[in-house]
């Protein structure tokens, strides 16, 4: 389709922040910019000024500033912002007043609604408690957490002092925690004792003591009940409690009186986040995000992209395992209210989150293409049942979003709202493409490139091409790439990760292509991750389960697109006395499920003879994937058993059924 589907009014244009920054920039460079197009290239042949642009448009607060902006002719190795200083938590509560900055949901409990002057407090609280137990800067702090504010709390404490945060959702199996936690030894685990889904209720301890005992660096942990709701009246009154405990209750720690924080100045590159891969090659790489970089690439992509300001209130459907809780929480920088919900979407029916937007008058919501294909599927129509009125923007993520998805909204949900596309990673914690306040939406399309963000399509030769698919690689260094990977001293698999495929340029690892209009289109992963529902999982997840059974000698594992979703499709070699029936099928579910999280779940199960690999015994994920989708399989020359290949093309109707 060449037509868009929504084009943004003459006044939204001229009131964005979008069009603020660009008059900003025409003022500080004698420039007439006037459109995005020129915008963009400006802040791509110029990196420099830009991003010392945005450190200064973005009023962040810093005790140093920095004496160079960018250090180093190539991307790996880069350095930003060299002598600056400054705190993460300090700019995200920079406010201390009665708005509110948190609204929270669970399943089935009262909504809690946090001032910033609350928020403000139970940091100062939470960060005395944890100064008082020894932490310091540098050590690494864990978090086995709801998409709850107790979350925040401790990720803001933490990085108030210079600790490193790192989360994952209470939804992982018991081996994912250790394969992320493990590596990083946290001193500190904040754990909820209980979470519901879906209306049911799941009890935590038993994993949390398995964590622990098998984390001996864990030295205390802080149990948090869905319960609690924050009245204060609930809190402990006193400013003493049992340091002999390994465990304390969360609500004994912000009843401690506290007084003013004290925000330890932090270099640019100072690690802040640790986030973890998807483990795709064995256990998941641990990588690590600085304090400068995330701040300022998450404020130009809420600010400026997002179009956010202090009056919004923001929601986006993530698990704190997942980057976009990062983001979402970066809003706080902006003065806007965000709202968080933990719990299934769905529960106890398809229209409960959206009735929690209209309840809570949402203005920007993110989302993923698979909640939205099944509002579609349950022919929902939202414009004439929900008062969506203050709703200006959703935002979608994690897989692409089909023109079927962009129609739907349009059709059926509101038809004067901005549907941004957006696509980026756990690598960069942020996005390469997204939406534009001032540039028309085209269905299956995303809006535009990132500011600063030198983003191509390359070809297998690595040119650039326009109009064709490609990979996409960034070739220019920007702020919110890794500072490292953890446990990689001399720097070898942050670069094999990212600059082997083509010499000194990020590859990303997903096929686009870039249209004439400055558009893009994202057709999925170009390597062996499996996206179901938008959530980024790794192949080796599933085998060390899998492989770990007695009944199966070998397996291989693939995403299949099938009706706008990625779909795992298993296929497994058992012993030979065997046959796969359902008694098996629904075991090797049960095995994964219960190791991993139900996103890892096979969506089919297939039996195969024999799985294929290349001469140096690795796995070819892609090449079923190919075969699957009635792709050629190039370069057989390098497989030890090619002729494996052929029984793969017998599964193809059956994907279907």
């Amino acid at each position: 389709m060449n037509e868009p589907i929504w084009i943004p009014s003459i006044e939204q244009v001229k009131n964005s922040n979008l069009t603020s920054f660009m008059k900003y920039v025409n003022s500080l460079f004698n420039k007439s910019i006037d459109n995005y197009n020129d915008l963009y290239t400006w802040s791509v042949y110029n990196i420099e000024e830009f991003w010392k642009t945005i450190w200064n448009y973005s009023g962040i607060i810093h005790s140093s500033e920095p004496y160079k902006i960018l250090t180093g002719n190539e991307m790996f190795g880069s350095k930003w912002f060299e002598g600056a200083k400054l705190n993460y938590a300090e700019n995200l509560l920079r406010y201390r007043e009665s708005k509110l900055a948190i609204i929270s949901s669970r399943e089935d409990c009262p909504t809690i609604k946090i001032t910033y002057s609350e928020l403000y407090n139970y940091v100062a609280s939470c960060a005395k408690y944890l100064r008082e137990i020894g932490i310091k800067k540098g050590d690494r702090i864990a978090g086995y957490v709801s998409n709850i504010p107790e979350a925040i709390i401790g990720m803001l404490a933490a990085a108030s002092m210079g600790a490193i945060w790192s989360s994952c959702s209470p939804d992982f199996g018991l081996q994912g925690v250790l394969d992320r936690f493990g590596q990083i030894e946290p001193s500190v685990l904040f754990a909820v004792k209980n979470y519901q889904y879906n209306g049911q209720k799941i009890d935590c301890t038993e994993k949390i003591n398995d964590i622990v005992e098998s984390i001996p660096h864990i030295k205390k942990v802080i149990l948090i009940d869905r319960f609690f709701n924050f009245d204060r009246r609930a809190l402990s009154k006193g400013n003493s409690f049992d340091k002999s405990s390994k465990f304390i209750d969360f609500r004994e720690i912000i009843g401690i009186t506290s007084g003013e924080i004290e925000f330890e100045q932090m270099t640019f590159n100072h690690p802040l986040f640790i986030m973890f891969s998807s483990g795709t090659t064995g256990k998941p790489k641990c990588i690590v995000h600085g304090t400068g970089g995330t701040l300022l690439q998450h404020y130009k992509e809420l600010t400026l992209h997002t179009n956010l300001s202090n009056n919004d209130i923001i929601t986006y459907y993530t698990t704190c395992g997942w980057m976009m809780w990062n983001w979402l929480v970066s809003s706080l920088f902006l003065g806007a209210t965000i709202y968080l919900y933990d719990g299934n979407p769905a529960y106890p029916n398809i229209h409960a989150l959206w009735k929690k937007i209209e309840e809570e008058k949402i203005t920007i919501f993110g989302t993923s293409p698979k909640f939205l294909s099944s509002c579609q599927k349950s022919n929902l129509i939202l414009k004439d049942n929900f008062k969506l009125n203050p709703l200006k923007t959703i935002l979608s993520t994690g897989s692409p979003l089909s023109i079927e998805n962009f129609e739907y909204v349009y059709s059926n949900i509101k038809s004067n709202v901005q549907l941004s596309s957006i696509s980026g990673g756990t690598d960069i914690i942020s996005c390469f493409v997204l939406g534009n306040p001032n540039l028309p939406v085209y269905p299956g399309e995303i809006q535009c490139r990132g500011l600063g963000m030198k983003v191509e399509s390359f070809d297998e030769k690595g040119s650039p091409v326009t109009g064709a698919k490609g990979e996409l690689v960034c070739t220019k260094s920007f702020p919110s790439m890794p500072v490292s990977f953890w446990n990689d001293p001399d720097g070898r698999k942050y670069h094999s990760a990212y600059f082997d495929y083509f010499p000194g340029v990020w590859r990303h690892g997903d096929y686009i292509k870039i249209t004439e209009r400055g558009t893009v289109i994202i057709y999925g992963r170009s390597d062996a991750t499996l996206n179901p529902g938008g959530i980024r999982i790794g192949t080796a997840e599933i085998y060390r389960v899998v492989e770990s059974m007695d009944e199966i000698t070998d397996s291989i594992v693939v995403g299949f697109e099938v009706k706008n979703d990625i779909k795992i499709i298993l296929f497994v070699v058992l012993k030979k006395e065997l046959e796969l029936n359902k008694e098996l099928s629904e075991k090797i579910k049960n095995e994964i499920r219960n190791s991993e999280t139900p996103r890892h779940v096979p969506f089919k199960i297939f039996q195969v003879n024999d799985i294929p690999r290349t001469i140096s015994g690795k796995k070819v994920e892609l090449a079923i994937k190919k075969i699957l989708n009635n792709e050629p399989v190039d370069n057989l020359d390098a497989l030890a058993n090619p002729d494996s290949l052929a029984q793969f093309k017998n599964f193809i109707s059956l994907l279907y059924n």
